[in-house]
């Protein structure tokens, strides 16, 4: 998950500091602080269009076996053009990395990044009620679990950025693991290849709360699927079965399933995905007349 969904991984050339940088027709501010925990911070990137902004957020869930790694925001872009072009903001958010830190933790994480984004988000120009996130494996995962299993936030806390809600309007999920309990070490039909990926060194009760499937209700953000039908990673099953479960909780949903294509996609059908991942957003995130 981590090599083949995330593509190539690019080298680190240079250091950002956090200040605002014009890279073409958008305005990048990298590594915005978003979080602590153990002495470390939890960092996002801001892709604004420089024109024509349409107020709306969309975060990308850096992450491949549950590992987020860090590239220069200006070398990134390029992958966000599709979206900024529509006049999308779009964070490229990334979480604490397996082993160190849990699929728990990274789960929690990405919680935090849509508090953070919705109480500041005035200052990133966005309108705090069309948000929407995407991810590839392990990123299709966190981002279904924002899709299931968010809230309102805890009016208690005396964190503000916990007092805000981690619900989000929209989810497209590539290639995604969505029953984290068959991938469990102690599954009965649980793949050798998983061996290879330390956060899913997890019992199934420990997994049962971070899979998306077991919190699927009626209420939860229009979800798109994408999934390889050739996909020996994460079988195509994942998305099937999570597809089921969304149509009974009349969610709106849909799969589209690429006959021959495995845990990832190329040519063609790479864009195809990213206009189906476009049109979703346009369609649920956009304003109405």
């Amino acid at each position: 998950m981590r090599l083949t969904v995330f593509s190539t991984v690019l080298a680190v050339l240079s250091l950002l500091a956090p200040s605002l940088i014009r890279a073409e027709e958008v305005m990048i501010k990298p590594d915005v602080v978003y979080g602590h925990k153990f002495g470390l911070a939890t960092t996002f990137d801001v892709f604004t269009p420089a024109q024509n902004a349409n107020g709306a957020a969309v975060l990308f869930m850096v992450s491949g076996g549950w590992y987020s790694s860090w590239s220069p925001p200006e070398q990134i872009q390029p992958r966000f053009k599709p979206l900024t072009d529509q006049g999308f903001t779009v964070f490229a958010v990334r979480h604490g990395s397996s082993p160190r830190f849990s699929i728990a933790e990274a789960v929690a994480d990405v919680r935090r990044s849509v508090r953070f984004i919705r109480l500041n988000a005035e200052a990133y120009q966005v309108d705090p009620d069309r948000i929407g996130v995407f991810g590839m494996s392990a990123g299709g995962h966190l981002s279904l679990m924002l899709g299931t299993a968010s809230d309102e936030g805890n009016a208690d806390s005396k964190d503000p950025v916990d007092q805000v809600s981690d619900r989000v309007q929209a989810v497209v999920a590539y290639v995604a693991p969505t029953d984290l309990r068959i991938m469990a070490m102690d599954a009965p039909d649980r793949l050798a290849a998983y061996q290879r990926f330390p956060a899913l060194e997890i019992d199934a009760n420990t997994a049962e709360p971070d899979s998306p499937i077991v919190h699927v209700t009626p209420d939860d953000a229009p979800t798109l699927l994408l999934a390889g039908a050739k996909d020996e990673l994460v079988p195509i099953s994942h998305s099937r079965k999570i597809l089921v479960a969304f149509e009974k909780a009349n969610v709106e949903t849909k799969l589209i399933e690429f006959e021959n294509a495995g845990h990832g996609f190329g040519g063609e059908d790479a864009k195809q995905a990213t206009d189906a991942m476009v049109d979703w957003f346009v369609t649920h995130l956009t304003e109405k007349p």
